[in-house]
């Protein structure tokens, strides 16, 4: 959630903002000072390119092995995959090339931010243009339209639910965006993505059961239970979770980008398992459709991840959190795959039972619940509000910024290959 101290457009105060009474914990590492800035000026640090490369080489080697070695997939099948990998390579590069001209243009309209955890040093002092979560998000739904011509026919059965999903994600986007312009207060953050999901929940034809577990069976009495528009009512909910908890666990360089881009990796390993492990046309295009939007969400983040690494070239904002979270809130829903999807959100599931006592407001809840910097050391220090990011840090000591944020990713990948491993245990005893 972005946080943002506001000043008077003819100066720059360094007088921090009285706490607003309810206000949300706040994840993102900036604040707002309106203030003239030229981005003339203004000039980039170049991508980290050398990172992109051992992550996204780290992270997609064993998908590409499984796609197009391990696993007999339809050709058909592969090509409209590969078309689609091919699309968002591109994406990738068109994204790296608008980010530095987008910083420019939000500099201009004095979008630019301070970051909190380097707060008495040189970098703390630097102008770090936000909100270019936008960027991402425009080449996202201009590669998955443009998908649209190589892949889907007029009278396809998935084109409608496709589109409904892009819709859904660009209504996110927009009231991402406009969160980042008018700093919406965080309760009405909660409910916003419920109006983004109407458009994927109205145009929704798939089932609505649910396998009852094999073990309860015998109590329940059914092996299929149909929910009806509870189950409609649960995609929303999930949707609203998947959002908002991308968006609260954040506040370090390359943290919001960093879990995204882990969790769409263990999405499309998942999802090319099932196809390779069915022979049902049906489910094959349900987990294709999941590949055909995951893609494209991993290749435009990776390129924002080159200048989103620490230390941090420009802010993404609430934008791309909210865009990123329905982005695979969308994906598993209509891949069919939701239990799966939460088990791969579990870093995101405990970090918002952490924070349940300050966000219901049982907890005194400050405006930034960041760890605490020192300058002397360069190390961040947990202090006691209900975050992953602080609790980590009073369980295993002080670190740096960078380190930090390695360490939760890692903990990100071992929480998703925790979830194939269960599964893989739970095959045909659980379901």
């Amino acid at each position: 959630m972005a946080a943002r101290k506001r000043a008077s457009s003819m100066s720059i105060s360094n007088k921090p903002d009285p706490v607003e009474p309810n206000s949300a914990p706040s994840e993102q590492k900036m604040t707002r000072k309106t203030v003239s800035a030229s981005g003339e000026e203004f000039r980039l640090a170049p991508p980290k390119l050398g990172v992109i490369f051992v992550i996204s080489t780290l992270l997609c080697s064993l998908y590409l092995y499984l796609l197009c070695f391990h696993y007999k997939v339809d050709n058909e099948l592969k090509r409209s995959i590969l078309i689609n990998a091919g699309l968002s390579l591109v994406g990738f590069f068109v994204t790296l090339k608008m980010i530095p001209v987008a910083a420019r243009y939000v500099l201009r309209r004095n979008m630019f931010g301070f970051d909190i955890n380097k707060r008495g040093t040189p970098q703390g002092d630097i102008k770090v243009p936000e909100s270019l979560g936008i960027v991402v998000g425009i080449v996202f739904l201009i590669v998955a339209i443009i998908f649209q011509y190589f892949n889907f026919t007029e009278d396809s059965n998935w084109l409608v639910e496709y589109n409904a999903a892009l819709a859904s994600i660009c209504f996110m986007i927009l009231l991402g965006f406009v969160d980042d312009v008018l700093d919406v207060p965080w309760r009405v953050k909660l409910v916003l993505p419920s109006f983004a999901t109407l458009p994927l929940l109205m145009a929704y034809a798939g089932h609505t059961t649910i396998v009852i577990p094999k073990p309860l069976v015998a109590y329940i009495g059914l092996e299929v239970l149909d929910l009806g528009r509870i189950y409609k009512l649960y995609m929303g909910l999930l949707a609203v979770f998947c959002t908002n908890s991308i968006n609260i666990h954040a506040g370090l360089n390359g943290l919001e980008i960093g879990q995204t881009v882990v969790i769409a990796a263990a999405i499309l390993i998942h999802n090319v398992m099932q196809i390779g492990a069915s022979v049902d046309p049906e489910y094959h295009q349900a987990h294709a459709f999941s590949i055909f939007l995951t893609q494209p969400l991993m290749a435009t983040s990776l390129a924002m991840l080159a200048y989103n690494w620490y230390p941090s070239s420009v802010f993404v904002g609430d934008t791309y959190t909210v865009f990123a979270g329905m982005t695979m809130a969308v994906v598993g829903i209509l891949g069919h795959f939701s239990e799966t999807l939460l088990i791969f959100f579990l870093p995101q599931v405990l970090n918002f039972l952490l924070s349940l006592p300050q966000l219901a407001g049982i907890v005194k809840c400050p405006r930034h619940r960041l760890p605490r910097y020192d300058p002397a050391t360069g190390l961040l220090t947990g202090t006691k509000d209900g975050t992953l990011v602080n609790v980590y840090l009073r369980l295993f000591g002080p670190k740096s910024e960078k380190s930090l944020c390695i360490h939760l990713l890692v903990f990100q990948a071992l929480a998703c290959a925790f979830c194939f491993i269960l599964r893989h245990f739970l095959a045909g005893w659980y379901k």
